[in-house]
């Protein structure tokens, strides 16, 4: 996948459905290329989903989503293709447990290339080096704390050298020390690779100051999008109930399961 596009990512008037409902509509967002983009907002509003939609995971009901200025394809071979530039960090990590660290990095140079083993080798400890981890290569996942094992997955997202990366609730599970060193690790690669970065969280205060853009979803759709300056600024209803945490205000807390509510006529 080139990258010498303006804008990374760009969705025009997307509606997203699960389950016969809709959880997301009227999206229209543009991510530039080379920045880093948080999408906040309380659990379960559809952030994941919305990275769903630029992996091709999940196929929009109405809209188009593009990445890298081509539209995000519905074929098996061509969504390969574009996937391999597209690197995702999940919140579970999703590492092997009976692979090292460095094996767990392998994955993807050993699926999607055809390296000599010494070339591979050395670009894995490059990654974990990245990372801050070479020397953890001979790890096995059981072994290493939950920061370390979350800069693992993160040097595996990074193996074929992703253009774009996607990063589902990064901090998840994670203490405060951890926390700062993964998004201090977002913003120096994100900036040192020439990355464009999406960064799905709810967690305001560690994300922001990373943030060149910054998207609240609520509610079924965007209810903000600029600068964090601005976000912070904002006097809007909504967006001060969000990042303050008032369990009071015009996003409701949702206290029975999405499966189980009523349509919204």
């Amino acid at each position: 996948m080139t990258a010498p596009t303006a804008n990374a990512v760009v969705l025009q008037g997307v509606r997203l459905d699960r389950g016969g409902r809709t959880i997301l509509r009227d999206l229209d967002l543009v991510v530039p290329a080379g920045s880093i983009t948080v999408v906040l907002g309380p659990s379960g509003t559809g952030k994941s989903t919305l990275l769903a939609a630029v992996t091709g995971e999940l196929v929009p009901a109405a809209g188009e989503v593009r990445v890298f200025d081509r539209p995000v394809p519905q074929g098996a071979r061509e969504l390969l293709e574009m996937r391999k530039g597209i690197g995702v960090l999940l919140q579970g990590n999703g590492l092997l447990t009976d692979l090292t660290a460095a094996e767990n990095v392998a994955l993807p140079l050993r699926a999607h290339t055809a390296l000599p083993e010494p070339l591979l080798q050395r670009l894995v400890a490059m990654k974990l080096n990245a990372v801050g981890l070479r020397a953890a290569a001979g790890l096995y996942p059981r072994e290493l704390s939950g920061g370390m094992a979350r800069r693992v997955a993160l040097a595996r997202a990074l193996a074929l050298d992703p253009p774009l990366m996607l990063y589902d609730e990064p901090l998840t599970g994670l203490d405060p020390i951890a926390s700062g060193v993964i998004m201090s690790l977002i913003r120096r690669l994100s900036r040192s690779l020439g990355l464009t970065s999406i960064v799905v969280s709810h967690h305001v205060h560690e994300t922001l100051p990373i943030a060149d853009q910054a998207v609240v979803i609520a509610n079924g759709g965007v209810v903000f999008d600029g600068t964090p300056e601005q976000l912070r600024a904002s006097d809007d209803p909504l967006l001060r109930q969000f990042l303050r945490g008032e369990p009071d205000g015009p996003i409701p807390f949702e206290s029975v399961p999405a499966r189980q509510r009523p349509e919204v006529a």
